[in-house]
């Protein structure tokens, strides 16, 4: 069994990984981060991740394709998701939601209780 708990990271901004990382890396999971848009089907793959968090607002990585592209792949589909966006975008909101993405919060909850969220995620859907 793989003890290395993945997260499969769809942010482009680098002072908003540098936050991701800051909260996961201390409580010993390994992030892997898309570049660009073509990554994931290889980083997905390779890093066999427990889950995805997603800036639905990100326009470098396209994120609503990458998803759409994740959701599709057997590998990949039932993977926990954990999206953000800004709460004024209401279109990535309901996007989100049509793409069966599991919990999306706004940018400033998400900033605010990061590990917390992603943690309650998983620890849900490995209820179910």
């Amino acid at each position: 069994m793989n003890e290395t708990k993945t997260i499969l990271i769809v942010v482009s901004d680098i002072f908003f990984y540098t936050k991701i990382r800051d909260a996961f890396l201390p409580a010993g999971y390994k992030l892997e981060r898309l570049r660009t848009s073509d990554d994931w089907q290889v980083k997905a793959l390779q890093s066999q991740p427990i889950g995805i968090i997603v800036n639905m607002n990100d326009d470098r990585l396209n994120a609503p394709d990458i998803l759409k592209a994740l959701k599709a792949s057997p590998e990949t589909a039932s993977l926990p998701i954990l999206a953000f966006a800004n709460h004024e975008e209401v279109g990535s909101w309901k996007l989100a939601k049509d793409l069966g993405i599991q919990k999306v919060v706004s940018r400033n909850e998400f900033s605010a209780r990061t590990l917390a969220l992603f943690e309650e995620l998983t620890s849900s859907s490995a209820a179910s």
